[in-house]
C-alpha cells in the first residue's frame, strides 16, 4: 500500500532544497516536523517527479538540488494565472495573511516574464468597492483587462469597440487611469471621455501610440460610484433624513445614492439618487426608522402615502 504524501509538505521540502547548499537530515526533519524517515519518503516523492535531489554523505551530510537546477516557468494560460492571482488578492483584502502573501509571490515568481509583467499591471491598477470578505466579480475576457490595466499603468491611450446597454456598437478611444470591480461588475474609468465604461461590453482593446497625463489626486473607485449614483434615469429622487451617515448607508449604499451634510442642520442628510421606478423606495425609507423629508418627485410622497395606508390598515385589522 503507497505511503501518503502531505503535497504542502513536499512543496516546502522543494523551497528549502531550492535556496541553496546541503540541507542536514536534522534541519529538514526540524523544519517539516517530522522524522528523518519522513523526510527520506518526501525526498523519494521528488525524485519521483524528476526533481533532481542528491544524497551528501559525510558528517555533515545530506540533501541538495543537483548543481544548476531551476524550476520551469509555471505553465498556466493567461486566464488560469488572472483567474488564481485574483483570487489571492480577495483573499488578501480579507486580513493580513503570511500564506497569501508568499503564495502570490510564489506563483509570481515562477510565471512567464511576459504574463508576470502584465499581471502586475492589473494588481497596480486595480480597486475594489466591495468588503473584505466578498467575492470578486467573474473576469472580463482576459485580453481586454489585461491590456487596458497595461494602459492603465503606461498612461496610453487605448482604441476599444464598445456595445452600449441600447446595444449600439461604437468605436472610440480612451484614456484609462483606473480598473475598478463593483458588486458583479468591472469597471474602466477614462479621461477621454470623462466617463465610466462596463469591461464586460468591450469586444476589443488595442493600446495605442503616445501617452496622456491622469487626473491628479483621482479616485477611480470613487469615480465609479459617483458616476453610478448619477447616471440618467426616468426620476430623480432628492430626499433629507435625519440620522448619521453610516445608518444612512445601510439602506443607500455608495454607486444608489449620493449622500451629504445638510447645509442648515448637520443632523440631516441630503440624499439624492436617480430611479427608473419609485416601487422599491417607499419600503425603503421606511426600514430607515429615521424623519425624512421628500423633496422631490411628488409622486414618491403619494406612495409612501399609499404604503403608509396600507400598514395602518394591517394594523387595525383584528386577528
Amino acid at each position: 500500500m503507497p505511503v501518503a504524501r502531505p503535497t504542502a509538505q513536499v512543496l516546502t521540502l522543494l523551497e528549502l532544497l531550492q535556496s541553496g547548499g546541503v540541507r542536514t537530515m536534522s534541519e529538514l526533519a526540524d523544519r517539516l516536523g517530522v522524522d528523518p524517515r519522513t523526510v527520506r519518503r518526501y525526498v523519494g516523492h521528488l525524485i519521483d517527479l524528476d526533481v533532481p535531489v542528491e544524497s551528501v554523505r559525510g558528517r555533515y551530510g545530506g540533501y541538495r538540488l543537483a548543481p544548476g537546477y531551476r524550476l520551469p516557468p509555471l505553465m498556466l494560460s493567461d486566464d488560469e494565472a488572472l483567474a488564481v492571482l485574483l483570487g489571492l488578492v480577495t483573499g488578501r483584502r480579507a486580513g493580513p495573511s503570511t500564506a497569501t502573501e508568499t503564495a502570490t509571490a510564489k506563483i509570481r515568481r515562477v510565471l512567464p516574464a511576459h504574463l508576470a509583467q502584465r499581471l502586475d499591471a492589473l494588481l497596480e491598477s486595480l480597486a475594489f468597492t466591495t468588503e473584505p470578505g466578498e467575492s470578486p466579480p467573474p473576469p472580463p475576457p482576459t485580453a481586454v483587462l489585461l491590456t487596458v490595466a497595461d494602459a492603465v499603468r503606461y498612461h496610453r491611450p487605448v482604441h476599444v469597440r464598445y456595445t452600449a446597454a441600447d446595444g449600439r456598437r461604437s468605436e472610440r478611444t480612451l484614456h484609462p487611469y483606473g480598473i475598478v470591480a463593483h458588486r458583479g461588475r468591472w469597471y474602466v474609468t477614462s479621461t477621454a471621455p470623462d466617463r465610466t465604461f462596463r469591461l464586460d461590453r468591450i469586444e476589443d482593446a488595442r493600446t495605442l501610440p503616445g501617452s496622456f497625463e491622469p487626473p491628479a489626486g483621482a479616485d477611480p473607485a470613487e469615480r465609479v460610484l459617483t458616476g453610478l449614483a448619477t447616471a440618467p434615469h426616468r426620476h430623480e429622487v432628492v430626499l433629507r433624513i435625519q440620522a448619521t451617515p453610516s445608518h444612512v448607508r445601510t439602506r443607500f449604499p455608495a454607486g444608489l445614492a449620493l449622500v451629504t451634510a445638510s447645509a442648515d442642520d448637520p443632523s440631516w442628510l441630503r440624499v439624492e439618487l436617480r430611479a427608473e421606478h419609485l416601487d422599491w423606495l417607499p419600503p425603503l425609507l421606511a426600514s430607515l426608522d429615521r424623519p425624512f423629508v421628500i423633496e422631490r418627485p411628488a409622486a414618491l410622497r403619494e406612495l409612501v402615502a399609499a404604503l403608509a395606508e396600507r400598514l395602518s390598515a394591517a394594523a387595525r385589522r383584528p386577528a
